[in-house]
């Protein structure tokens, strides 16, 4: 998958070019960046096709995060329904109908010939588990269209938010930016990124755990108990929700030390383990256990892909504009944007 992000990437700078020495809003910028991305190397098609599923995406993603916290009493809301809920149930149809477009769209490539197998994206696996022969493994029309809306949010929303807050510490840190550029010199020099140089990329990887330290997109890890369980002094019966707040333990001094709350990419130079003095539950951006993140490796080269081909060719220095305000809507969003400014290195242009 790596070609169809890289071509995604490019698509982006490319749009840059005449744009340098001015206000660039890069949130907005990596919304369609990580739209085009999962569309390519998940579902085969481009951003435009998929356009209208993450603007329904998004608006259920704000639907859902103001209803969080709210109780339903099961009597009252079957016989009345909420305007959010009426609204809700609108847009997971209208997702839903779009979604089978798309399937439809793949299975007539196949009837047709136009395609040897399923097998090309993620979608494809997908729909060769539908039509497996073996029972047993065999996925619902209803499972392939959920996994398809889940890509959708998980596979976008997250890297998304990840890379904004990222850039906005490179902007910041100058230091911390010439030497992720250096390290990317040395590695690949004026080259497209490849996997090879990829799995050598130290400092990267520790300005990335420490912004996934301090700004983790998701923030919330929801488990429900199945049986009653102990946890420290506390008895928890079983079937209830346990609302894990990442941030909690993120920025807890008792792991990481009074300087908690500043972006220090060095407390990750020898590895997660060491600094979390080797306590697992101490940082878990990508959750922890059997059901930790399916998309963790993805969105790791996602993110170090981009970040490589844009400090590649560019210095980055924070706007005047820029008004710090993160905010939760399910993935931790920056309100007012990321304003920067980007220079041209002259050399690798």
């Amino acid at each position: 998958m790596t070609p169809a992000i890289i071509a995604s990437v490019e698509t982006m700078l490319e749009k840059w070019k005449g744009q340098e020495g001015k206000e660039i809003e890069v949130y907005q910028e990596f919304r369609l960046l990580t739209s085009e991305v999962i569309s390519r190397t998940a579902f085969g098609s481009n951003y435009m096709e998929g356009e209208k599923i993450f603007a329904i995406v998004r608006k259920l993603t704000v639907i859902m995060s103001r209803n969080l916290s709210k109780t339903r009493i099961p009597l009252i809301s079957k016989l009345w329904k909420s305007a959010d809920l009426l609204e809700s149930e609108k847009l997971s149809k209208e997702m839903k109908d779009r979604v089978m477009k798309i399937v439809k769209k793949r299975e007539d490539k196949v009837v047709n010939g136009e395609v040897n197998s399923f097998r090309s994206d993620l979608l494809g696996l997908l729909l060769n588990a539908y039509y497996d022969s073996d029972a047993k493994n065999r996925l619902s029309l209803e499972d392939v269209v959920a996994e398809c809306k889940t890509l959708y949010f998980a596979g976008q929303e997250t890297v998304n938010s990840l890379l904004a807050w990222i850039v906005l510490h490179l902007a910041i840190l100058g230091d911390w930016q010439e030497k992720a550029r250096r390290e990317l010199v040395d590695i690949f020099g004026n080259q497209n990124p490849h996997l090879e140089g990829i799995a050598k990329l130290k400092i990267m990887t520790m300005i990335i755990n420490e912004a996934l330290r301090l700004y983790d997109p998701t923030n919330v890890l929801q488990r429900t108990g199945t049986r009653e369980i102990q946890l420290g002094k506390l008895i928890l019966p079983a079937n209830i929700d346990i609302l894990p707040l990442s941030i909690g333990l993120h920025r807890d001094p008792h792991f990481w030390g009074n300087d908690v709350h500043h972006f220090k990419p060095e407390r990750f130079v020898e590895g997660i383990a060491k600094a979390t003095n080797y306590t697992a539950a101490a940082f878990f951006p990508f959750g922890l256990g059997p059901r930790s993140c399916v998309g963790m490796t993805f969105a790791m080269i996602e993110t170090k892909i981009a970040l490589s081909m844009i400090l590649q060719r560019y210095t980055i220095t924070l706007s005047p504009a820029y008004v710090h305000s993160p905010v939760l809507i399910l993935t931790l969003q920056p309100q007012n944007g990321i304003q920067v400014i980007l220079e041209p290195i002259h050399s690798n242009a």
